[in-house]
């Protein structure tokens, strides 16, 4: 069955040219090491991603994990590590962090309902992914917050206040290289410079 409109290459994504994937049809694919996103009954498959772009996410995952999770807030995960939740049959976001309250949600090996925060660290060779699809997609399903964290530019977007309607946020902010990122919905505050620095190898 051809469903792909272009071979794999390093660090890109490729979809199907059909809608009507679900997460049945997602359960029965392979696991090889690649990424299977169904987002709007589109299949999206990602290359494993740079040294850099796994640095940044283990950053960000250890002030979360002391801010959020130390303190009971809520508990975080990583990829590879399956989301559904509306419009979204599965996603694999790079951070989700689940309220304490929302536990619930978690059974069956997956992450069954809306999370607190997603974070997608952004992939040079794929940005529509995440600033166009995932933006839409997490906005319509009602995720409260959703940080696209940029390695290029050295910066944040924090998108709150979701309109799934529109499937857009009414609120985004930039969060500039020397500035601190202050969560809208949850107790973090981060200086963002500390995500990017210190890596040994910084292509993107």
């Amino acid at each position: 069955m051809s469903t792909i409109t272009a071979p794999i290459k390093p660090d890109l994504v490729t979809r199907s040219v059909t809608t009507n994937w679900n997460y049945a049809r997602w359960s029965q694919l392979p696991d090889d090491g690649y990424r299977y996103e169904v987002i709007d009954g589109v299949l999206y498959i990602t290359t494993v991603p740079s040294f850099f772009h796994q640095w940044i996410a283990s950053r960000i995952i250890r002030a979360l994990q002391a801010q959020l999770e130390d303190t009971g807030v809520g508990i975080v995960a990583f990829a590879p590590i399956g989301l559904l939740m509306p419009g979204c049959d599965p996603v694999q976001p790079d951070i989700v962090v689940v309220g304490r309250k929302d536990l619930s949600i978690i059974h069956d090996r997956r992450i069954n309902g809306v999370p607190a925060l997603i974070v997608e660290v952004l992939s040079s060779s794929n940005p529509t992914q995440d600033l166009v699809v995932k933006r839409g997609a997490y906005a319509r399903a009602g995720l409260p917050e959703y940080w696209i964290v940029r390695p290029v530019e050295r910066d944040v977007l924090v998108l709150s206040a979701p309109d799934p309607a529109a499937g857009d946020y009414r609120q985004e902010t930039r969060v500039a290289p020397d500035g601190e990122l202050s969560s809208p919905t949850l107790p973090f505050r981060a200086a963002i410079a500390a995500f990017f620095a210190g890596s040994p190898d910084e292509t993107v």
